[in-house]
């Protein structure tokens, strides 16, 4: 069992790359088990208006995340929107961040699981096969999205030994519909790409990337409040690897540190509301956060934005992801709750999602398709589960 603090991907209400979601529910090609999750409504349906997370109190294990080679520590998740290459619409990708000795920043699989469980290896993503720099090599993160025509983008924030001494800054990896790196994305803007949510328009797509290390891990012994996020636009073509046309940082001074059990605590979470706001998840602040007018924003906001809740049920929010009813959605990184937050900052219900490992098995979450389930990924147990 792992207890790290690393946050989800985010499924905002706009993007169709990012992470995405199933309609079907259960059962596993390994098997299933189904808990139930302790809430804190008393409604017994859900009526209009009601916070989303009130009707949801079981949850059931789908499929083990752990491919072939063993490795462990699920975090980023996305589902495929359409079939090409190797991809199959309706299924969730998902991208380990330790290998089988459980080292943190040296996964290199990304699988593939269908709604009923059956899981396959969509990618093993060695450093030396990489077409591009990515300082460090190869240890994915919870920052996976897919963009029209099946390309992949995942990220890498890598160690030489799983300690938070040797993280190196990475890069993300553009992977073609069959798994195979076809791009790097690096430079002096992505440093530590720990989360990521996206959106496309036409041929062109816009990907939001919490970079949790500025100065490399020796910079962040003690809190250091210097993370950001980036702004990064891409214009995708078919059969090509996507081109960069612009990076913008639109928000700074993030507080993060190191962390000999977590490798690192900074921001997380980041999903797109329809308005144009980016809310993110600040795990070391405690806080939700929201950057306005993230799409077309010129300078960074300080601080990484404006607090919309702050405390209260929210225990180190990691995973961020938009509810249909426009709220918030978060995982915690202090138990295996998750809290839904209005974007006026009421703290409306926590939901119990992980009752057996609790604190730290939270990370990748996204609302499934017809909004009325939630995948996620459990660290705890290794395992893609559904709360419905």
């Amino acid at each position: 069992m792992n207890k790290r603090l690393i946050a989800a991907v985010a499924l905002p209400a706009l993007a169709l790359g990012g992470c995405g979601g199933s309609s079907s529910s259960s059962s596993s090609s390994s098997p299933s088990t189904s808990t139930p999750a302790t809430s804190t409504s008393a409604a017994a349906a859900k009526p209009p208006g009601a916070p989303f997370l009130a009707s949801l109190r079981t949850a059931t294990t789908i499929a083990s995340t752990v491919p072939a080679n063993g490795d462990v520590n699920p975090y980023g998740i996305a589902v495929v929107p359409a079939t090409i290459g190797s991809l199959k619409a309706g299924n969730l990708l998902v991208s380990n961040f330790n290998d089988k000795a459980n080292n943190q920043g040296t996964g290199t699989t990304i699988v593939q699981i269908s709604p009923q469980g059956k899981q396959s290896l969509f990618a093993t993503v060695r450093a030396s096969a990489l077409p591009g720099s990515c300082p460090g090599g190869v240890g994915l993160t919870t920052a996976l999205s897919i963009l029209p025509g099946g390309q992949v983008i995942v990220g890498s924030l890598p160690t030489s030994n799983g300690k938070s001494a040797t993280a190196q800054l990475g890069c993300l990896i553009v992977l073609d519909s069959s798994g195979k790196p076809i791009s790097t994305i690096s430079g002096p803007n992505i440093e530590g790409p720990w989360d990521m949510t996206s959106m496309t328009q036409g041929n062109v797509t816009t990907l939001f990337v919490s970079n949790v290390l500025n100065g490399g891990a020796a910079e962040g012994v003690n809190t250091i409040n210097n993370s950001t996020v980036l702004r990064i636009r891409l214009r995708t073509e078919a059969g090509h690897p996507p081109k960069v046309l612009e990076e913008e940082v639109v928000a700074n001074m993030i507080p993060w540190r190191d962390d000999p059990e977590a490798l690192a605590i900074g921001p997380t979470g980041v999903a797109l509301a329809q308005d144009g706001t980016l809310y993110l998840a600040d795990t070391l602040s405690n806080r939700i956060a929201a950057i306005p007018q993230a799409l077309t924003r010129t300078t960074p906001a300080p601080g990484g934005g404006s607090t919309v809740s702050q405390g209260g049920l929210l225990k180190q929010p990691l995973g961020l992801t938009l509810t249909p009813n426009g709220n918030i959605l978060t995982t915690n990184a202090g138990d295996g709750n998750m809290v839904e937050t209005t974007p006026e900052g009421r703290q409306v219900v926590a939901q119990t999602a992980d009752k057996q490992t609790g604190a730290g098995s939270l990370f990748g979450l996204l609302v499934a398709p017809g909004g009325k389930a939630v995948f996620y990924v459990d660290d705890g147990e290794n395992t893609l589960r559904l709360l419905h």
